[in-house]
Parts: structure tokens; C-alpha cells; sequence
């Protein structure tokens, strides 16, 4: 069997807690039908009657708000099932995903791998080769300390001047002589 519901208005919910009070009614003349040009509202059973102030409550029973109804309506149907091109467009969406996070780690290891071998080639390129330690470094800081030490008489130092000299003309000879060989 269907589901009913039954609305009942305040109206009659107020005829039925007056029991002593009679509702008078008229009874209707029946006219004859002429053309409407508009109609009228009419009084039904639930429509709400129209009150100057509010009823004073029945001695019996509590006045209640109107009750609220709500339809009956079929549990939803079942969502539908998916349509297959967009499930491959899903699958495919997400193959994709997965070869983007592959290429992503694999290009931070060849970033990785290209910056360590740039570092390397920098610090062949640029580092110095082995240089022979300075010729003549214990004349020339003689020389140096007897300039410091002598700053008013610079001629007191003429001999450690010569000793640095021989030793650089010497350095100078072995230096081309190395040159020439190879």
C-alpha cells in the first residue's frame, strides 16, 4: 500500500478544542455561472484563518505549532555506472602521473651527477699544476729583514742585495736551461 500524509490545520485543530462553541455557517446560494475575470481566494480546510489577535488556548488541550511534513520520497538510485571512456582517460591520467614522478627522480640524479662532474672539470681547469717551491726564498727574506732593520742606512745592506742577485741569476740559468731540454 502508498504512504499517506494528512495535514491538519490549526483551524480545525482549534474547532475541535472548542467543542462547546458551534461553528455557524452559512449555508452558500448558488449563483448563476458568469464569466470570471479573476478568482478569489478560497477558504479550505488548510488554509490558515485569518485572526485579528491570537486565539486565547482551550482550557484541555496545549496549543502546538503546526506540524511540519515532509514528503516521502525513494531512497536515491544507485549513481550510475562509470562510462568506460572516462575510466581510460583515468588510467591513463594517472600512467601518466607516475612516468612524470619516474623523469622527475631521474632528473634530479642527472642534475646531480651533471653538477659533480662540472665541479670536478672546474677544479682541473683552474687548479694550478704543481709549481716548483720559489727560488732564492732565504736570500730574499735576508734582504727584506736587512731593509726593515736598516730603514735610515739602506747601504749597510749592499751585501745581501748581491747574495739575492747571484741567487736569482742562477735560478734564471737552471729556470731556461729546463726550457730548452724539453
Amino acid at each position: 500500500m502508498g504512504d499517506y500524509t494528512i495535514q491538519i490545520s490549526t483551524r480545525l485543530v482549534d474547532q475541535l478544542a472548542r467543542e462547546d462553541e458551534k461553528v455557524k455557517r452559512k449555508t452558500r446560494k448558488l449563483k448563476p455561472k458568469k464569466k470570471v475575470t479573476h478568482e478569489e481566494p478560497r477558504e479550505d480546510v488548510l488554509t490558515e484563518p485569518k485572526m485579528s489577535s491570537p486565539p486565547a488556548p482551550a482550557s484541555g488541550w496545549p496549543l502546538q505549532p503546526p506540524p511540519m511534513f515532509m514528503p516521502v520520497t525513494p531512497p536515491p538510485p544507485p549513481p550510475p555506472a562509470a562510462v568506460p571512456e572516462v575510466e581510460a582517460i583515468r588510467s591513463i591520467l594517472k600512467e601518466s602521473e607516475m612516468v612524470l614522478e619516474k623523469l622527475e627522480k631521474q632528473e634530479s640524479g642527472a642534475r646531480q651527477e651533471l653538477s659533480k662532474r662540472a665541479k670536478e672539470l672546474h677544479d682541473k681547469e683552474f687548479k694550478l699544476p704543481y709549481q716548483s717551491p720559489m727560488p732564492c726564498t732565504q736570500e730574499r727574506e735576508g734582504c727584506l729583514e736587512c731593509y726593515k732593520s736598516n730603514a735610515k742606512d739602506p747601504l749597510k745592506c749592499a751585501e745581501a742585495v748581491k747574495r739575492f742577485e747571484a741567487c736569482a741569476l742562477q735560478a734564471l740559468k737552471s729556470g731556461s736551461a729546463k726550457l730548452e731540454s724539453k
